[in-house]
């Protein structure tokens, strides 16, 4: 009877060690620190933006979107990098590069953001695009998207920012607001599918 009780007492040792061993990434997990960007001045991929050309013989407005690799593209000087600068030094960098590739003589260039976006997607009503704003929150961009699915996981979403992943419990950020982070534009907000 001692050595079937210690017996059965060992299986329940490793069998509890065994599952605590087990735990659930991300879920019910506090995310780190989502780190808020400096400034949201800074131009990042995906936005939309008009460079303006005056004081040349042919006046242009020319719209462009910053790409993924953080290039835009204009007439007779290609592409060039444009993410992680204000418009105003963007202005400027557009503006020797004309000069410097004799171009232009002189040229005044100015630009302006037309659209941010973020980007909502999986379990949501309207995957997509949303417009950002600086009000914008991970609960309001899906709001925007329409809403959660029926089969969403809203304890477990997952906002990308500058390549790194963070879970987000949208049902504990709508409760309290101070838990419901504000976007950046080209955040990407990835609502997963419940598997219940």
């Amino acid at each position: 009877m001692h050595l079937f009780t210690r017996g059965l007492l060992s299986c329940f040792l490793a069998l509890a060690a065994f599952l605590s061993g087990c735990t659930t990434a991300g879920v019910g997990d506090p995310s780190p620190a989502i780190p808020v960007p400096v400034t949201s001045a800074q131009l990042r991929p995906g936005d939309s933006l008009t460079v303006t050309l005056q004081g040349v013989p042919d006046p242009t407005n020319n719209a462009v979107t910053i790409d993924d690799k953080g290039l835009i593209t204009l007439p007779f000087i290609g592409a060039m990098p444009a993410a992680g600068l204000s418009t105003a030094e963007l202005s400027q960098s557009v503006r020797t590069t004309y000069v410097q590739r004799k171009i232009y003589t002189n040229v005044d260039v100015s630009v302006s953001v037309t659209e941010r976006f973020v980007y909502v997607g999986g379990e949501v009503q309207h995957p997509g695009r949303v417009v950002w704003t600086p009000d914008l929150t991970a609960a309001t961009a899906i709001q925007s998207a329409g809403g959660f699915s029926l089969y969403a996981k809203e304890s477990a979403v997952t906002l990308v920012r500058d390549r790194a992943a963070y879970v987000i419990d949208i049902k504990a950020a709508q409760k309290n607001p101070a838990n419901d982070p504000k976007l950046v534009p080209g955040d990407s907000l990835q609502v997963p599918r419940s598997p219940f």
